[in-house]
């Protein structure tokens, strides 16, 4: 492991420990709830969509779970503001993957991934063009 995944531990941890847009936001376009089983990790997005329905205006975040989870929850909740929804549901593991900034094993892939989804969902939801009974734990 060279420098640079030490650098990237560190904001993991950064992000961890000092989450950005943590909470909830008051009357969100649209919230959504999913959670990884496999380890107990829950979250909570909420999103509030500019006046054209389609930027993402801002993203707060709550909820428990381990370190990646958590920070990658938080990390998001930068990036996505600015962003369409279509942008966001083009987000992939490895967009995720490379925000993060370290290789995630196998076994804390869907860690790392489980905000995107969850705000993914949520957006999904929104358009109409998932059945809100959806969980998130689903691929």
């Amino acid at each position: 492991m060279g420098l640079g995944s030490d650098m990237y531990r560190q904001q993991i941890l950064d992000h961890y420990k000092s989450p950005r847009n943590y909470g909830e936001l008051e009357d969100p376009t649209f919230t959504h709830v999913g959670e990884n089983p496999m380890c107990g990790d829950e979250i909570r997005m909420d999103v509030v969509l500019a006046d054209d329905s389609e930027t993402i205006e801002r993203v707060a975040f709550s909820g428990d779970g381990c370190a990646i989870s958590q920070a990658s929850a938080s990390m998001l909740s930068t990036e996505l503001p600015g962003t369409t929804i279509d942008e966001l549901l083009e987000m992939n593991r490895d967009d995720i993957v490379d925000m993060l900034g370290v290789e995630i094993s196998p076994m804390r892939i869907k860690c790392a991934v489980l905000a995107e989804k969850v705000a993914q969902d949520g957006a999904e939801i929104y358009r109409g063009e998932l059945d809100k009974d959806r969980t998130t734990t689903e691929d």
